[in-house]
């Protein structure tokens, strides 16, 4: 039985996943802050743990999935705030990573989070994993936590790193937060409206993660995103159309900048990021079409 230990278990997107490796047979270890949480959250099933000092030298550990970080959405971004998500992602893969090369029995792989955000404003420019990017916050922030992961090559150890996009899921998760305005009849775009939105379905996230965890020949950076990103304007017209609503209460980007500060920008910018290498190495998405996702989530049958 394979061993997997997952930092950020008990998240939106751990969660999920810790059920779909428990199915599958491996055996599952989460780390987390509340280890009396992770039963209830991720299975009975999956141990817990709070510390990497837990992990006995004779424990097998076969993968490291590094989910772990601080939400980058919820709160504005202060000095403080940005201290804050960068020592919850960086700081914490370099301990990962230290802590894994040192094991008389290394893990073979690690599988690391990241995000779209590396890209920085992208535009209407087409971006695959060979693309370049703006210097801008989230891209400094995705570009260390990346190289911290990285690290664990230099050790003979198989690293992925996802840039993760909008994961569209029926609990939690960016969609939540969109949900009351719309749902009043109250929702309309944001700004121009033309940004992309590169979106992933929840279950297409997890069957990626555990696609690059089961293919030994999956290194390097990945995009976590569905093969159709869509513009913001697209994404406000169906998801309307899906709750039977009305959205022409656009948000002007002002409004926006005066709410939120730099972080506004995660809003009012976009990536048109294409998910080019899991495609060549097989991988196939459950979810293509936003509409039929926003129905799945919302539980609309078409």
């Amino acid at each position: 039985m394979r061993h997997v230990l997952i930092t950020g278990g008990t998240g939106l997107i751990g969660s999920a996943l810790c059920k779909q490796l428990v199915q599958k047979s491996y055996r599952v270890t989460v780390m987390s802050r509340n280890p009396k949480t992770v039963a209830n959250k991720c299975g009975q099933q999956v141990e817990a743990i709070k510390a990497l000092s837990e992990i006995t030298d004779d424990t097998v550990i076969d993968t490291v999935i590094n989910l772990a970080g601080e939400p980058i959405a919820d709160k504005r971004w202060t000095d403080k705030r940005k201290i804050e998500l960068q020592t919850s992602r960086i700081d914490l893969t370099r301990d990962l990573v230290s802590w894994m090369t040192q094991r008389q029995q290394k893990p073979t792989c690690l599988i690391s989070g990241s995000a779209v955000g590396w890209y920085g404003d992208g535009g209407a420019e087409i971006l695959t994993e060979h693309s370049g990017y703006q210097d801008e916050y989230t891209h400094q922030l995705c570009e260390d936590w990346e190289k911290q992961a990285l690290q664990a090559q230099q050790a003979g150890i198989r690293v992925c790193v996802v840039r993760t996009g909008l994961v569209l899921a029926k609990k939690g998760g960016f969609l939540q937060k969109m949900l009351p305005p719309f749902k009043l009849g109250l929702g309309g775009r944001l700004g121009h409206g033309d940004q992309y939105m590169p979106w992933i379905h929840l279950t297409d996230m997890i069957n990626m993660i555990t696609f690059l965890l089961e293919d030994s020949q999956a290194q390097g950076v990945f995009n976590g995103c569905s093969p159709h990103p869509i513009t913001n304007k697209e994404f406000t017209s169906i998801l309307a159309k899906q709750l039977h609503r009305y959205a022409i209460f656009p948000v002007p980007s002002l409004v926006l900048k005066g709410l939120l500060g730099e972080m506004s920008s995660l809003l009012l910018t976009g990536q048109n990021v294409l998910p080019k290498k899991a495609q060549a190495l097989g991988f196939s998405f459950v979810y293509t079409d936003a509409t039929l996702a926003l129905a799945d989530v919302l539980s609309i049958k078409n």
